[in-house]
């Protein structure tokens, strides 16, 4: 296949590239490199395929409508996978006009470049913070998500509105993912994982919100990668058994479909930083603080459709995946045991 990659200098749009390079498949990525975080550990995951001669690399921003334009003209696309996009729930209450640049009108010329070239499946990354104020779990995809606590999180629910809009009047096949926590080596540096981290190893105090209680499922980039992949290979299709009386919103009589992908085993935040230290060989000093707002709970993933219609089953273990983590912090960070 030859596939389009946004975010291709971003944690999981750099290792997807990397794996379906490996798979054989021709990839064009797109990123913008902005500074929203140390843009040095963009060029070292870029680095790893860069070079690749079945890589092409374009810098750019996705909202940047003449350029995505030409892009697709220029490109003949099996399949398109967004991962570009404004991050962060908490940076979108003090930033929200990124958030609709990237997530909303950089999506927008996404579905018109896939539109125009006849892309044959658009797949994109939504988020578990869809669900809001949701309160009964595990999160299933065929309850309504009408109550974002967030921006960031209102505009990964537009974006599976606006899919659906192009899936039924062009008939674009569309999947979106529902990402839960992912994690691994070359995460970003704004999440939690790499600040605890940082913190612990210099002596310095974590911040330890909703005082620790949080239950999150926590997801390893290897595993995303692989049902993403899964995913690529089967364009949606529109379900036959689809009631316009009891409207299932995961998915349509067009060809649209959302799926959570997760590792389905919450973990509180608490044994997740215990893990942690455990690696860095070093205790953490912890500040406990009340919830931030933006944030959930708790979060936990009901994959049983990825897993009947994909065979997705996530293989690494938080134990496995916090070595991994671990070791590549020491080593890219250069710090000693």
């Amino acid at each position: 296949m030859r596939v389009l990659v946004t975010g291709s200098a971003g944690f999981i749009g750099s290792a997807l590239a990397l794996k379906l390079l490996e798979e054989g498949h021709s990839v064009v990525g797109i990123d913008n490199h902005n500074n929203y975080y140390d843009t040095s550990l963009k060029e070292a995951r870029l680095s790893r395929h860069i070079n690749h001669k079945q890589y092409t690399h374009i810098k750019e921003s996705i909202e940047n409508r003449d350029a995505m334009a030409d892009i697709f003209r220029s490109s003949n696309f099996d399949c398109v996978v967004n991962l570009a996009a404004q991050a962060g729930v908490r940076y979108s209450i003090e930033n929200p006009f990124a958030y609709v640049d990237t997530n909303i009108v950089g999506f927008c010329n996404i579905l018109e470049g896939c539109r125009h070239s006849n892309v044959g499946h658009l797949v994109y990354a939504s988020s578990s913070s869809t669900y809001g104020l949701n309160t009964k779990q595990p999160y299933r995809v065929d309850e309504p998500v009408n109550h974002p606590l967030s921006l960031y999180a209102a505009t990964k629910k537009s974006n599976e509105l606006m899919a659906h809009t192009y899936s039924h009047l062009f008939g674009l096949p569309t999947t979106g993912l529902r990402f839960f926590t992912v994690y691994g080596p070359y995460d970003r540096p704004d999440m939690a994982l790499q600040k605890f981290a940082k913190a612990i190893i210099s002596g310095k105090t974590i911040q330890v919100f909703n005082h620790g209680n949080h239950k999150r499922d926590f997801t390893y980039i290897d595993d995303i990668v692989d049902g993403i992949i899964n995913v690529i290979k089967r364009p949606a299709r529109p379900n036959i058994d689809w009631d316009s009386n009891k409207p299932d919103p995961s998915s349509s009589s067009a060809p649209y479909r959302v799926y959570n992908i997760g590792n389905s085993d919450p973990v509180n935040l608490k044994d997740y930083i215990k893990e942690l230290e455990k690696n860095l060989k070093k205790e953490a000093i912890k500040e406990y603080l009340p919830i931030q707002p933006g944030d959930v709970p708790d979060t936990f993933a009901d994959i049983s459709n990825l897993i009947e219609e994909f065979d997705y089953r996530p293989k690494v273990s938080v134990k496995e995946g916090m070595k991994n983590f671990s070791d590549w912090f020491l080593d890219y960070y250069k710090f000693s045991e």
